[in-house]
């Protein structure tokens, strides 16, 4: 395990930011697509819990080997949509099917006071690196 960071957010900035400094201190170094990848993921978990979950409750990000394990934990029990069998113009529910497409694995897990969410995010690394 890589540099677990488990600091306090408040935001999807702050979010990205703790996962950007994790990633970025990394040695080989993590290659752009898979920093963009995290960052998007990282950014959709945490508004997520924001706009549909009550609020966020807890975030903690690491690197595991080949990949970024990102967990996000809510206020809410309700399981995350999608905008499929919605109105054509409905709005959300188009960032789930996203977080799926972008990461290996995901868990929802029922907490005391909601729900914790944790993904896994494969990571490219730099060849030009050492």
């Amino acid at each position: 395990m890589t540099g677990a960071q488990r600091t306090p957010v408040n935001k999807a900035a702050e979010a990205r930011a703790r996962v950007h400094e994790l990633l970025s201190a990394h040695r080989p170094r993590i290659d752009e697509l898979s920093v963009i990848d995290a960052l998007l993921v990282t950014s959709e978990l945490v508004t997520n819990a924001q706009r549909h979950g009550d609020g966020l409750s807890d975030f903690s990000a690491r690197i595991v080997a080949d990949r970024l394990e990102v967990t996000v934990a809510d206020r809410s029990r309700r399981q995350p949509a999608t905008a499929a069998g919605r109105e054509k113009y409905a709005v959300g529910g188009y960032g789930w099917p996203m977080i799926q497409q972008l990461t290996t694995c995901v868990v929802i897990i029922p907490t005391p006071g909601g729900k914790a969410i944790t993904v896994t995010i494969p990571l490219a690394f730099d060849g030009a690196s050492g």
